[in-house]
């Protein structure tokens, strides 16, 4: 259903994942990959929601790097850059916005793990980004310094497992209070025992059917009700 394609990102170039909808327009979402790369699961992901009516890019923050290895995993995300990830994803929002076949209220954005704090972080970076939903987000605040000021006006929900300590730890608690100060909304849902990247049907070991339809079902309400 999607294709790999080039898009702008504020001086530079970024690679992406793009799905398009069978209506042939739809409202935007963007889809930020796990600290693996944008890998299979990644894109399949996209495919779904470009199936469920959204034009959907995956962009690629580590620029044609993939791993299967978690060690090599975590390197990628140590070495990623904050600053560059940004512009990318700022780009990727502004790449939707300005598609004739992009139509709805605003920028929609969803990541996993490492992209789930990213997701969040997103919507401090773009005035286009609206709507950020943020499965399991785990990275420490202060690596980006999010200026949660910018939520004014925009919404936010968090899929929280139980191993990560569900939505009484600490970053997530943080993340919902300053989204709300700020004028956002923010919503948090636990799913009870679970385990990290409950929503990877790639990784048997953690996946888990009825979490995921119910996080699945929640995301595609929370975007329809914000950016379609």
């Amino acid at each position: 259903m999607g294709g790999r394609i080039s898009f702008a990102s504020n001086g530079g170039r970024c690679e992406g994942y793009l799905a398009l909808p069978q209506s042939g327009s739809g409202p935007a979402l963007i889809v930020i990959q796990e600290w693996w790369g944008l890998v299979g699961h990644i894109t399949n992901v996209a495919d779904r929601f470009a199936q469920a009516g959204f034009v959907v890019l995956a962009p690629d923050l580590y620029h044609g790097v993939t791993t299967q290895e978690p060690d090599e995993a975590k390197k990628l995300l140590m070495d990623l850059a904050i600053d560059k990830a940004a512009l990318d994803i700022a780009g990727a929002a502004k790449y939707l916005s300005d598609r004739k076949d992009v139509v709805g209220k605003g920028v929609g954005v969803i990541g996993f793990c490492m992209g789930g704090s990213l997701a969040l972080w997103s919507a401090t970076l773009s005035p286009e980004i609206v709507a950020t939903v943020g499965f399991y987000p785990g990275q420490p605040w202060s690596r980006m310094s999010p200026i949660w000021e910018n939520y004014s006006g925009k919404h936010a929900i968090i899929h929280c497992s139980e191993h990560d300590g569900t939505s009484a730890a600490p970053g997530i608690q943080e993340a919902l209070k300053a989204i709300r100060s700020a004028g956002g909304s923010a919503e948090a849902y636990d799913y009870p025992g679970t385990k990290h990247a409950f929503f990877n049907d790639e990784r048997t070991e953690v996946y888990d059917t009825v979490a995921s339809v119910q996080a699945w079902e929640r995301t595609l309400a929370f975007f329809n009700a914000h950016i379609s």
